[in-house]
This record gives C-alpha cells, sequence and structure tokens, in this order.
C-alpha cells in the first residue's frame, strides 16, 4: 500500500484528510502568550482569524518536529507500505528538509519526496492528484514522477488585502510590500520557483477580481480535465465571484472551495482569496 504524507499547509482539515486517504503532519503556530496550536487541529480557521485581528503581535509558525515524521515512517515500514510525502515549499519552510531529515534517522527506504514548490491550495492539488493516481493503480516512482510534471502546470494566485503579515512574517521584501500597500490597491501574489512573488495589482476589491482573473489566462487558462480549488481566509463571500467565472465565462464546473488555515492564514491575514489550478498544458498519460 501507498501512503501519501503531506503537512497542515496544504490546508486539507482532519475530516477531509480520512475521506481522502491521506495523514496530514500539523505545522505549529505559537501565540504572542506563549502557546502553541497545532495547526488544523486546536482552533477552526474562523476561530483563529477573530484572534489574529486583534494580536498586538503576528503569531509565529514553525515546522514539526522530526519525531513525528519518523514515527510514521516507521510505522508503514512496519506494515510494509511505502510513502509518498508532499509538503510545501522548501525555500519557505523547513518542513521537506525536516522530513527527509526524520526518513535519515529512521533509516528508512521506502520514502519519496515531493517538494510542492507551492503552499496551500496548490499543495492540496498535488495531494489529490497523488490521490487519484494511487487509486488508478500507479506505482510509488510513477506517482512521484507526475507530480514532478504537474508541479510545471501548477499555479497560485491569490488577492492579499493587506501585505503587512507577509511583511511581518519574512515571507516578503518590505520594499515589494510597501509598493503594494498604496491606499486601495489590492495587490496579488504568486508563487515562482517556491517563493511569494508579486503578480500585480488592482484598484479595490471589483478590480482585484478582474486581475485575478486575467491573470489565469496569461498563466495558460484553467484545464478543465483536473481539479481547481478556490480558496477564503475570513469570508466566504470573497470566493463568489470565482465560482460566477467558472460558470458563467469558463462554462465550467466550479472549483472546490476551502478555508486558508492557521499558518497559512497567518501570512496571508484576513481579506485573502485565491485560485490555485492545474493549466491547459497539463498532460498525464
Amino acid at each position: 500500500m501507498i501512503r501519501i504524507l503531506t503537512d497542515s499547509a496544504s490546508d486539507i482539515l482532519p475530516a477531509e484528510a480520512e475521506q481522502l486517504g491521506v495523514t496530514v503532519i500539523p505545522l505549529n503556530v505559537t501565540l504572542e502568550d506563549g502557546s502553541i496550536l497545532r495547526d488544523g487541529i486546536d482552533m477552526t480557521p474562523t476561530e483563529y482569524y477573530a484572534h489574529l485581528a486583534s494580536c498586538r503581535k503576528l503569531p509565529t509558525t514553525s515546522q514539526p518536529s522530526p519525531e513525528l515524521f519518523e514515527k510514521f515512517y516507521l510505522e508503514a515500514a512496519a506494515a510494509g507500505d511505502e510513502v509518498l510525502g508532499i509538503f510545501l515549499s522548501h525555500e519557505l519552510s523547513g518542513t521537506w528538509q525536516c522530513a527527509k531529515l526524520a526518513a535519515d534517522l529512521a533509516n528508512v527506504d521506502n520514502v519519496l519526496f515531493v517538494d510542492s514548490a507551492t503552499v496551500c491550495l496548490g499543495e492540496s492539488l498535488l495531494v489529490r492528484l497523488a490521490v487519484q493516481l494511487r487509486d488508478a493503480g500507479k506505482t510509488l516512482v510513477q506517482i512521484a514522477t507526475d507530480l514532478e510534471h504537474a508541479k510545471e502546470h501548477l499555479h497560485l494566485v491569490a488577492a492579499i488585502d493587506d501585505l503587512k503579515y507577509l511583511r511581518k512574517g519574512g515571507r516578503l521584501p518590505a520594499a515589494v510590500a510597501v509598493a503594494g500597500g498604496m491606499l486601495g490597491i489590492k495587490p496579488l501574489i504568486t508563487i515562482k520557483d517556491g517563493k511569494v512573488a508579486m503578480a500585480g495589482k488592482a484598484r479595490g476589491l471589483p478590480g482585484a477580481y478582474v486581475a485575478l482573473f486575467k491573470k489565469i489566462e496569461e498563466l495558460g487558462g484553467i484545464s478543465p480535465d483536473f481539479a481547481a480549488v478556490a480558496g477564503y481566509s475570513s469570508n466566504l463571500r470573497e470566493v463568489q465571484p470565482i465560482e460566477n467565472y467558472f460558470r458563467e465565462n469558463l462554462h465550467m464546473s466550479e472549483p472546490l472551495v476551502r478555508q486558508i488555515g492557521c499558518v497559512i492564514g497567518t501570512h496571508a491575514g484576513p481579506g485573502a482569496f485565491g485560485l490555485a489550478f492545474f493549466d491547459k498544458g497539463l498532460v498525464l498519460e
């Protein structure tokens, strides 16, 4: 059997993880009072955003301990199972390196790793694709190879209400944050080469949606053959124009909708929304 392992930056909550047949290792969020939350477990995203809005000091996020990974690998090895680990970009977190270190400590050779080179909605799409390929009977090596190819056609574009969270969290240079933070400007961000990058900017919320849809087309359009996922941090209403765009403009089924979780939400902040998708160039045999 192939066990699929990911981290909570994929924003796959426990109930859905069980449904998909994947295991999610939680990252940690340290609040300003020093208490530690396990992402996706100890507080719902909605509760967390309410807390985040009142924080004087931005919470910090950290990778899981190697022991959590090591325990999982040893259990899989004892059962004769293989493991596919899919983790958030190593440029943004030490989780991928931590997972690999744990495999060395456990001295196992039944594990393959895929650096998603993205986060959040994009990472979850790779996990979902891995589940689909596993259920289709592909081998561990075949799945990892297909995911590496799919990564080249995977895109994440998000509108950010306030770049201060990315800047304070060290995920965006201060100069870029200042340039995007002018009055009424809604910046668009993407993940490029595993790092957060500016993808554009627009004036006001309506302009942000127009810019988002234009960017989607620039990136090669949305493949109808693979799932897409829309995400929001604090307000479900913010994905409704994206759903309308799929239905009315693209004449496609609406995307999956998921709430952005605590770890990624710490850096994206309240009021963020976006879309992850595979472009039309993706073909898998």
